[in-house]
């Protein structure tokens, strides 16, 4: 049986359209034994975003202010809107309050822009994992994806297998991080990327063909980005299809140009991203690869963990 925890809501993007996911979601976690606060980022509204620029910017700035910290910081959605509070966060104050402290704050999507902005700000290591209303709320609740969250959150050292069609062999380390590819590529040139040396880039998408995810790829690369990575990881490209127009132009493609272009090696199939099926990554952390005859092994150490 887990502990109870302190779970504190977190909706610095889009309107939550599916507010009876949401209110699912909250009922599951309650009936667990958790304590969710701050509820009302839920029903906030304006426009397309969960509430005016100021308010949401405040779920993120509050928690530089709280007298009592909670165990998990969670994100409500994705969408879009964490880009408009980026140069407003106070990161002197989260840094003083969050690092090394065991707190998780967790998210995907759009909230990838916050979560690599505080690693490039303040060095905080955050979570890319699920959500709300799309994951805790979800119809039929993913065993595995709880399993990889409660793991991750309260595991010292965490070790993933999976099997890759990836044609590459080798034994990575370095600098786990990423998340979705649309807002990484968004933040370069920006003082929200990371700059991570011997990095093990872990990519992921939703609704985005493979031209437009290579033409992401490109750009990292001719940013200089790439060069400084010793491997990429992909995870789940979703919501997208294939016309007789791309003739063979498909994900796989474009994996295999990575490595025939840029020499970088590419290992496929992780359940990360959109999909029902996720782990939890902290971004940040120190990570090892592995990959033989098919068999993928991610092992990840140094970051925040639960009491």
């Amino acid at each position: 049986m887990l502990a109870p925890r302190s779970i504190r809501l977190i909706a610095p993007s889009g309107y939550c359209h599916n507010q009876d996911a949401a209110q699912r979601a909250v009922s599951r976690l309650q009936a667990d034994g958790h304590q969710v606060e701050n509820l009302s980022a839920i029903t906030r509204r304006f426009q397309r975003f969960a509430g005016e620029d100021a308010e949401r910017l405040n779920d993120v700035n509050q928690l530089a202010r709280l007298t009592t910290l909670p165990d998990i910081v969670l994100a409500v959605r994705g969408g879009y809107g964490a880009t408009r509070l980026l140069d407003k966060i106070d990161y002197v104050g989260l840094q003083r309050q969050l690092l090394n402290q065991p707190v998780a704050l967790c998210g995907h999507s759009d909230f990838t822009a916050i979560q690599l902005a505080l690693l490039a700000q303040t060095g905080l290591i955050t979570f890319s994992g699920p959500m709300l209303a799309g994951n805790f709320g979800a119809e039929t609740l993913s065993e595995f994806t709880l399993s990889h969250f409660w793991q991750a959150l309260t595991s010292p050292t965490v070790n993933i297998g999976w099997r890759s069609e990836s044609p590459d062999t080798g034994r990575w380390q370095g600098t786990l991080w990423g998340g979705n590819l649309a807002m990484i590529c968004s933040l370069i040139g920006t003082p929200w990327m990371p700059q991570i040396e011997d990095g093990i880039l872990v990519i992921e998408d939703v609704n985005e063909h493979p031209f437009r995810i290579e033409r992401m790829l490109i750009q990292l690369q001719q940013s200089g980005i790439l060069a400084r990575q010793r491997v990429i990881i992909t995870g789940s490209f979703t919501s997208t299809s294939l016309s007789a127009y791309d003739n063979g132009f498909d994900f796989s493609t474009v994996w295999q140009r990575l490595r025939d272009e840029f020499h970088i090696p590419v290992i496929s199939d992780l359940a990360f991203g959109h999909d029902a099926d996720t782990v939890t990554l902290p971004l940040g952390s120190r990570a090892t690869l592995q990959l033989e005859q098919g068999e993928a092994q991610l092992a990840f150490t140094g970051h925040p963990t639960l009491r």
